[in-house]
């Protein structure tokens, strides 16, 4: 009989699972669930929690085994996770990911980063880093990056059967979509070979941060502004869509632009950025200049709509979206 390898003081084994919405991460953390309980013998739950149901919003899934003779009466999200899966290495820039893992919690990373890179973009302290290019595997595969993310995951909890899972795919595929199993088999499997982890220990004298309380929020009624005041008008513009991305992104070729706007009736998120110039004979034209990209959440509707190829969608590379950004440059008022 399978047994976990460690638990906290309430007999728990916990996963938790950063991701965005449309990436899988959900319904990732079910499979996860019931490949412990059905397939290993334990006791387990699986839940989610996430703002607005929409492609590019945060989710978070939380994962608990325990033995058949513990009962399960907690179902707060996890706050001390001993695995956790982030399905988009970006989301450090606005989640804390790593928050209140242990000094020897596993951190799954679906990124091409190396665990050194990762390491310090993430700034985490001490424990170990397994990456798995997750994004890249289901592009090749064209299949889901859950699939490839939950390969990964086996590889981390040793007292989960592979073959169950494998099982559970095929069950759950081959009648309605029999054309699917193979590649989305060959995703987990993958996902589970391509693993490369690295420990790093936590320097002498240094503590790992404490967790973020989930039920403790920033304002309350001592802080918030009265009557709910907004105090930073039109603040949309601060927030970064970048993380909404998985994977594609649109490329802009100025040479083959006429200018038509079709990208820009199409796009949901006023990503493109235009200057009125005088045109061949003097008269006053919009001109595309670019993208900006801290906007853009990579839905790639602009390239079925441009009429000339001058949008490509193309993997994403790290450090692109930056380098090629063209701002907008909006009049603020000054309050």
């Amino acid at each position: 009989m399978a047994v976990l390898p460690k638990t906290n003081e309430l007999g728990f084994f916990e996963i938790r699972l950063e991701s965005i919405g449309g990436l899988g991460a959900n319904l990732a953390g079910k499979m996860l669930a019931e490949a412990g309980v059905v397939g290993s013998g334990f006791n387990g739950v699986s839940f989610s929690s996430y703002g607005s149901e929409k492609k590019g919003s945060p989710v978070k899934a939380h994962i608990r085994f325990c033995a058949l003779d513990v009962n399960i009466r907690d179902t707060t999200p996890v706050e001390r996770p001993h695995i956790v899966g982030i399905f988009h290495e970006n989301l450090y820039k606005t989640v804390n990911v790593i928050s209140g893992i242990y000094e020897d919690s596993i951190v799954l990373v679906n990124s091409a980063k190396s665990p050194e890179q990762l390491k310090d973009k993430l700034k985490l302290l001490g424990g170990t880093i397994a990456v798995v290019d997750a994004t890249g595997i289901a592009l090749e595969e064209k299949n889901r990056v859950n699939m490839a993310m939950l390969g990964g995951l086996f590889r981390l909890c040793d007292f989960l059967d592979p073959e169950f899972m494998k099982g559970v795919i095929r069950k759950s595929l081959e009648k309605k979509y029999p054309q699917a199993v193979e590649p989305a088999i060959r995703t987990f499997e993958r996902g589970y070979n391509e693993v490369k982890f690295q420990t790093f220990s936590l320097s002498e004298g240094v503590e790992m941060p404490k967790p973020t309380r989930w039920d403790v929020p920033v304002l309350g009624y001592e802080t918030q502004p009265i009557g709910g005041t907004v105090t930073n008008p039109g603040n949309s513009i601060l927030k970064d869509l970048s993380i909404s991305r998985a994977g594609m992104m649109p490329h802009f070729h100025e040479d083959k632009c006429i200018h038509c706007a079709a990208c820009d009736t199409a796009c949901p998120d006023f990503c493109f950025v235009w200057e009125e110039k005088p045109d061949k004979k003097g008269r006053p034209q919009m001109f595309l200049q670019g993208i900006d990209y801290q906007y853009c959440k990579g839905c790639l509707k602009c390239v079925v709509a441009c009429p000339t190829e001058a949008l490509t969608a193309e993997r994403e590379t790290d450090g692109y979206g930056e380098e090629h950004r063209v701002p907008h440059r909006f009049a603020l008022a000054n309050v």
